[in-house]
């Protein structure tokens, strides 16, 4: 039998998220890079060293789309996601893009039609969707562990926030709108997975209460967060020295009224000393909740009426995953390449993603307006009957 041949892959941007491209250079098992493209020459170069010297390395999205490429993989900062997605999808070139889809809801829609015009693939890199933790909390909502879902509460401590997100674009809210659609966007879509249903209305508040009086601030347009992280160091957030423009809020909470009548809250700390998230889903039967979400993880039932009780009712031990995130991205960039190939279903949606931005940018004009109710952007009528065709 004829063997099909690997498919072409480009990256554009070598920042922190380009190491999920390793999952997709897997010459003569399906998909390949070869090409990529930064604006600094330094990570190119290593980038090309460390794939293969039959890798190009280039300077602009244009050179790096005339070497007929398949798919191209988008893990530039956020505010170039829109022009970067619609070029290639508008060249014929299947696109993976880095969550969030787009930092605003006319720059998501843009993308989606985009898609939609060119007949292109367009795929949206929310990881959560494959973690053993959330796929775990998924399997036991679908099989009635907890009856109806009625309510979803996540609370994310952000133990690296000043690290991960104050230091360089990130704090800049021209390049991110906020860390309630940045930071957020993986837990808004997790929260409509795992609710069945998508944000019609919020109300937010929050504020910058800790990373705002640190007057050492640095330009590090030039460096990469692994640059400067240590996890031993920085502490308290108070010593860090911050990116020259610091906008975002590092304290935010926001609830949502979801199209099918669940009730949702959201809350996103960037000073906490440990990081990991906690979703609580509570139904008509019980509740369940995770405890850890990565490896080691367990998630756990309550059944029954009692007082407290640590000890569950039932309890799912979530399995370790190979890789980053507990082994989401490599299933993530699987499901890509497979899409790209066979046009596969995938766990994750352009009109999910889509929907997260559209939560996260109400939610932050909410918040940024004393917390008025605001109602979500609903999707447009082409696009809603392209992408559910």
């Amino acid at each position: 039998m004829h063997e099909r041949p690997d498919l072409r892959i480009g990256v554009m941007g070598l920042g922190v998220r380009s190491g999920i491209a390793e999952y997709a250079h897997q010459p003569g098992a399906g998909s390949r890079i070869v090409g990529v493209c930064d604006v600094n020459p330094a990570r190119v170069a290593a980038a090309v060293a460390a794939l293969g010297t039959d890798v190009a390395g280039v300077g602009t999205l244009d050179e790096l789309l005339a070497l007929g490429l398949d798919g191209l993989l988008v893990l530039t900062p956020d505010q170039t996601h829109e022009s970067i997605a619609i070029a290639a999808l508008e060249a014929r070139v299947a696109a993976f893009v880095e969550k969030p889809l787009a930092i605003t809801v006319e720059g998501a829609d843009a993308v989606l039609d985009a898609a939609r015009r060119s007949g292109s693939r367009l795929y949206v890199g929310h990881n959560m969707r494959h973690m053993p933790v959330v796929l775990a909390m998924r399997d036991l909502i679908a099989a009635g562990a907890i009856g109806e879902v009625k309510a979803v509460w996540c609370r994310h401590f952000v133990g690296h926030g000043g690290d991960f997100y104050f230091r360089d674009w990130h704090a800049d809210r021209r390049n991110t709108t906020g860390l309630l659609l940045q930071k957020g966007a993986h837990d808004l879509d997790v929260i409509h997975w795992l609710a069945g249903g998508y944000t019609t209305r919020v109300n937010a508040m929050g504020g910058l209460l800790v990373y705002s009086g640190n007057g050492n601030r640095v330009d590090r347009s030039d460096q990469l967060m692994r640059d400067w992280y240590d996890p031993e160091a920085n502490w308290p957030p108070s010593d860090l020295s911050l990116n020259e423009v610091v906008d975002v809020e590092d304290l935010s909470m926001m609830h949502m009224t979801l199209d099918n009548g669940v009730l949702a809250s959201y809350q996103q700390c960037h000073f906490t000393p440990d990081y990991w998230r906690n979703y609580t889903v509570l139904g008509t039967h019980g509740r369940l909740e995770n405890f850890g979400d990565t490896d080691g993880a367990v998630v756990k039932v309550w059944s029954r009426r009692s007082g407290f009780r640590d000890e569950p009712d039932h309890s799912v031990d979530v399995p370790a995953g190979e890789g980053t995130h507990g082994g989401a991205d490599a299933t993530m960039v699987a499901e890509f390449v497979r899409f790209v190939r066979d046009g596969a279903p995938t766990r994750t949606s352009p009109i999910a993603a889509r929907q997260a931005v559209a939560a996260g940018v109400a939610a932050t004009e909410s918040l940024r307006s004393g917390g008025r109710p605001v109602d979500v952007l609903r999707v447009p009528a082409p696009l809603q009957a392209h992408f559910t065709a």
